[in-house]
């Protein structure tokens, strides 16, 4: 069984405490360790302090997933939203990877703020791995291998520019905003037999109290092990590192299949082609300011919970 962590502050001023959580309540861990590497080293269990614990709506939830780290996404890993998005699943013959900037790191409860000028504002839910172990070479995992490098679970949520990722085709530039990386509120510290369910896992986004997006994460293409098989033969990771694994469906932006091709046979210069993109799309339900978001994942026993994310979109603050 594995352990449900939280970070967080307790009282204005403090410095950010880990903690186990019991039911309602939050029991500060006794190490101090300032980031999720430091956590990580500090052992494989983690053992609370004397006491009762504080109450959880007393304290304010930070992400879990700390700096310095490296956030690697993937992107089109369910076949029902590469649908949406305008493509066909058959044609997937590879793995996306792209990255989000560090500094979109934020927490998983509060305010979402809409960069100035940015229109097409959505969502992702994603499941997160946390990299328990350095990876500093070509591995070839099985299923059963996970254990041994990944430390826990989190919920992560991709937010997206759409307006600057698609028309710019800047991936990095239209999901690095500060703010556009809220994880957490739990890192579930898993066991192997905790990601032995793993596929199990239900993923679920509501905008308003509305379901926007639900999916199982054994429906991903890509599994978690052969993602980091492949990463392997690319890039090191190192404890406190975090996976996105890919969104289901349900997103915002939703592209019938050849209506890109459509409007390039237009022969409209990207000067009009784009803007008609962006104009059709705010025919959809993207986010508006005063939106609520929640997502949570977990399986459908309880057994395994990431607990809630709970967030408001907000306007850019003025200048």
């Amino acid at each position: 069984m594995g352990q449900p962590l939280v970070r967080y502050i307790a009282k204005r001023g403090e410095e950010p405490r880990w903690g186990v959580v019991f039911g309602d309540a939050v029991r500060p861990l006794t190490t101090r360790a300032a980031t999720m590497s430091e956590l990580l080293a500090s052992g494989s269990r983690f053992n609370p302090g004397r006491g009762a614990g504080l109450p959880l709506k007393r304290v304010q939830i930070l992400s879990p997933v700390t700096p310095p780290c490296q956030i690697v996404c993937q992107g089109k890993n369910y076949d029902d939203h590469i649908r949406e998005t305008g493509s066909d699943p058959a044609q997937k013959s590879f793995n996306l990877f792209f990255q989000k900037a560090t500094s979109s790191l934020a927490p998983p409860v509060g305010d979402l703020q809409r960069p100035s000028g940015v229109k097409l504002l959505d969502y992702e839910i994603e499941l997160g791995l946390v990299i328990g172990r350095a990876i500093r070479g070509p591995l070839k995992l099985e299923k059963q291998d996970l254990a041994r490098y990944i430390a826990g679970l989190v919920i992560g949520n991709d937010i997206s520019a759409r307006d600057i990722q698609v028309p710019q085709g800047q991936w990095f530039k239209g999901k690095s905003f500060r703010g556009f990386c809220p994880v957490g509120p739990v890192f579930y510290h898993t066991t192997a037999g905790d990601l032995d369910r793993l596929a199990e896992l239900r993923l679920e986004l509501r905008v308003n109290d509305s379901v926007r997006q639900q999916a199982l994460a054994g429906q991903m293409i890509f599994a978690p092990h052969e993602t980091l098989s492949e990463l392997s033969t690319i890039m090191d990771l190192e404890p406190g590192d975090l996976i996105l694994t890919g969104t289901p469906a349900g997103v915002s932006m939703q592209v019938k299949q050849g209506l890109k091709t459509r409007l390039a046979q237009a022969f409209l210069p990207p000067s009009k082609l784009w803007p008609a993109f962006v104009k059709m799309q705010l025919e959809r339900p993207y986010l508006n300011d005063g939106d609520q978001i929640t997502a949570s994942i977990r399986t459908d026993d309880g057994a395994i919970d990431l607990g809630m994310q709970e967030l408001t979109v907000k306007a850019a603050a003025s200048g």
